[in-house]
């Protein structure tokens, strides 16, 4: 793959940002294993031999029959009786390294749940016996995979917004800040709860419900663009040539408005997160037993007897956002034009 010299110098710069590069990496790997969660952290073994004949339950659901059960519902692997089965027939399971998913609940605990951490629980449970650590894994990643639909869809409905004012200007542009002004002095936090509360949430509805408000935060940068670039002479000569205002917009100023845009979206991407975690945490969030780092810290606030709950999810917020925070700030090195062009703006 050829890069330009633009690309080559903005890569350079983002590289030169070693704590921006090195959070990049390490949030790369921490988010490469919390989409593999189910090889991690999981109550169903990864390989099974049984007769000689290969299972994979991690992928496929096995009756009891199968393994010589009396029901055809799926086998729950961590129960005695299916141990002991299997062991009967010569069998061999191999478990994740954690062999907890985020709604196992862990019926040889020696102690009342909360547990605090131990060689089975190596985070201890939460109030309903779950393994917090497989918990916090799983909760990883929804949080992140919810941040990164909404920033996306965000982006793309904030960006067309701000390219329409900016380009066009005038009566469209006043308008369209006034509904904006209207729209962004609303209490966003009350009205999310409100209209959680309203529908049984789930992970779609909250992003639909946060994709109502977070389309704002990218507008006035795209628009100050636009603003900017209409009426510079590229734009005018595209014009001239017969170019549509939709080929002028998308095709010759867009390019130039994202340089700043994308410098915002780690930054709109923490805020998705923050604001998902702080309706798990009030209860209006994802529904109840997903794993989510929110309903954690909820649980930290009412088991003050168990400090490992609050501080397991508050250290892994702490990271995930430091982490994004440090790739803005390297990303918006890259695209400063006064590291990449050796300091001719």
């Amino acid at each position: 793959m050829i890069l330009s010299p633009l690309t080559r110098r903005r890569l350079a710069a983002f590289k030169a940002n070693r704590r921006g590069h090195a959070a990049f990496w390490l949030f790369l790997v921490l988010f490469v294993l919390a989409m593999a969660a189910e090889l991690i952290a999981n109550d169903k073994p990864l390989v099974l031999y049984v007769n000689g004949q290969a299972f994979a339950p991690i992928f496929k659901a096995y009756p009891e029959t199968t393994f010589g059960g009396e029901f055809e519902t799926e086998a729950r692997y961590r129960d005695p009786y299916m141990k002991k089965l299997i062991a009967e027939k010569g069998g061999l399971m191999i478990w994740p390294l954690i062999p907890f998913s985020y709604n196992t609940i862990n019926y040889d605990l020696t102690v009342p749940a909360p547990a605090p951490p131990s060689a089975d629980n190596w985070l201890g449970t939460d109030d309903q016996g779950r393994d917090v650590l497989a918990r916090m894994i799983y909760g990883f990643r929804i949080s992140v995979l919810f941040g990164l639909t909404l920033t996306l869809l965000s982006s793309i409905i904030g960006v067309c917004a701000g390219a329409v004012q900016g380009y066009f200007g005038g009566l469209t542009d006043l308008l369209m800040q006034r509904v904006m002004e209207i729209w962004g002095g609303m209490p966003v936090l009350y009205l999310l709860i409100i209209m959680a509360s309203l529908v049984q949430p789930n992970f779609w509805w909250l992003l639909i419900l946060m994709l109502l408000f977070s389309w704002m935060s990218l507008v006035h940068v795209v628009r100050a663009e636009f603003l900017r670039a209409r009426n510079l002479d590229y734009v005018r000569a595209a014009k001239a040539l017969g170019a549509s205002d939709t080929l002028v917009m998308f095709k010759h100023v867009l390019p130039n408005a994202m340089v700043a845009t994308l410098t915002y979206l780690p930054f709109v991407l923490n805020h998705s997160i923050t604001t998902l975690t702080a309706l798990d945490f009030l209860g209006f969030g994802l529904p109840p037993g997903s794993p989510s780092l929110g309903e954690l810290l909820n649980q930290g606030k009412n088991n003050l007897q168990a400090p490992w709950l609050g501080i397991s999810a508050f250290s892994v917020l702490a990271l995930m956002l430091t982490l994004l925070i440090f790739i803005g700030e390297a990303v918006r090195d890259a695209f400063d034009a006064r590291k990449t062009t050796g300091g001719r703006a």
